[in-house]
């Protein structure tokens, strides 16, 4: 008996995950290249614009101030109404309001819409990842992100060759970064009526999965929760004020003010610091570093499940991120040293992400652990306005980006450290 259920329980977690995570992976293929691509955008659309350093900084990072607003009722209403529609109606907005941002004319209009597509996009991410926790396994869960936010790094490194592209067309007298965001919109579109069609929202409502399938999931769930029960009187406002919930935010929080100035700047540091004029040249150079993040999301995504630890699987890709980039003060300086920092960087500012968000899973439930997301994700988007706007203050105060890399670097040390202060996880039932 026990060797039947132990088979119908791998079965089931095979089954799931190729049935699944595909199908979210390439939607947030589709989310990173419509929030990132201003980063290669603004090769082409500062001069038109006239963009400084600051305006651009901004621009990036006020994504975030819109993203922050409905991040938790998104992660609800995933927990409580339905995934696939919200789903569908974020891919749709956002994928409009993309292809809109190809015709401002000015630095506020370019405001604007960074703010409204934050907005839109805000529910996405922590949705899935309540998403993902009613239908994987503790065990399987930060395999499962894994291979779900290794769209980043792919999204990334299409994104490069891609807008390197597009950058050099002038179709219609059209200039190519205004091409850029009204190509990349239309894929979140048609992507988001898809999802109205082949998305199940429970496990019950998926046909594909036999029935005594779908009974294992449920009884091995109803298991981790069971192993869960002494915070299972917790209400929200209790979970939101719990010690590790409040480090984990912080944590995220410097972990984001870092990373994403890193990967909004990226571009723009590789042609400044190289000398390199031709866009697609930098296109497809950018895109390296992600190849190299890419690979340490999976294999610490795999070994984070394998060993049953989070926190040092979160914290040394970012020591490894800050060592990097430190290095950069101290070593002879070439254009292929830099590509290797910068890979090291990349890697250490995402592959910590699957481990990082199946934390929150190991010490809630359910109900509490989808206000948590969506609570640490709101709190980090905080870092994503702030990281980008600094780096582009310091880089047009100072000409140069060394007092921009010193703060990044003390934001990763920082992440690290809140997150280790975390108490251990909990073991899987």
């Amino acid at each position: 008996m026990a060797s039947s259920l132990t088979e119908t329980g791998a079965t089931a977690r095979s089954r799931i995950a190729w049935r699944l995570l595909p199908f979210l992976f390439l939607l947030y293929v589709a989310n990173y290249l419509d929030r990132t691509n201003i980063a290669y955008a603004t090769l082409g659309m500062k001069g038109d614009l006239g963009l400084t350093d600051s305006v651009f900084g901004t621009a990036s990072g006020i994504f975030f101030i819109g993203y922050l607003l409905l991040q938790i009722p998104g992660a609800l209403l995933v927990e409580r109404w339905s995934a696939r529609l919200l789903l569908a109606i974020t891919l749709i907005t956002w994928g409009v309001l993309t292809a809109l941002t190809g015709l401002v004319r000015t630095p506020h209009e370019l405001y604007g819409a960074r703010f409204l597509l934050g907005a839109a996009e805000a529910g996405f991410f922590p949705g899935v990842i309540v998403y993902l926790s009613h239908w994987f396994v503790l065990q399987d869960r930060a395999k499962a992100m894994a291979r779900f936010m290794a769209a980043i790094p792919i999204a990334y490194i299409l994104s490069g060759p891609l807008a390197g592209a597009i950058l050099g067309v002038h179709w219609l007298g059209i200039p190519g970064w205004r091409w850029l965001f009204l190509l990349e919109g239309a894929p979140a579109v048609l992507l988001g009526i898809v999802t109205l069609f082949v998305l199940p929202d429970r496990p019950g409502e998926a046909h594909w999965l036999p029935a005594e399938e779908r009974a294992w999931l449920a009884a091995r769930l109803a298991g981790e929760r069971r192993a869960k029960a002494d915070v299972e009187h917790m209400t929200m406002s209790q979970a939101l004020r719990q010690q590790p919930v409040v480090l984990l935010a912080a944590g995220l929080l410097f972990c984001y003010s870092g990373g994403y100035a890193f990967w909004f700047w990226m571009p723009t540091m590789l042609q400044r610091l190289t000398g390199w004029t031709d866009v697609q040249r930098i296109g497809w150079i950018g895109s390296i570093p992600f190849i190299v993040g890419l690979i340490g999301m999976l294999l610490i995504g795999w070994n984070s499940d394998r060993t049953g630890e989070r926190r040092w699987h979160f914290a040394i890709p970012q020591l490894t991120a800050a060592l990097a980039l430190g290095a950069w003060f101290f070593l002879p300086q070439s254009n292929a040293g830099l590509v290797i920092i910068f890979s090291l960087v990349i890697f250490g500012t995402s592959a910590y992400l699957p481990a990082f968000w199946a934390l929150p899973d190991s010490f809630l439930t359910a109900s509490a652990a989808a206000a948590v997301v969506g609570f640490i994700s709101c709190i980090a988007s905080v870092g994503g306005f702030f990281g980008p706007k600094i780096i582009g203050t310091l880089s047009q105060r100072t000409g140069s980006f060394e007092a921009g890399f010193v703060f990044m670097i003390a934001c990763w040390i920082i992440a690290s450290l809140l997150v280790l202060l975390c108490p251990r996880e909990r073991a899987a039932a």
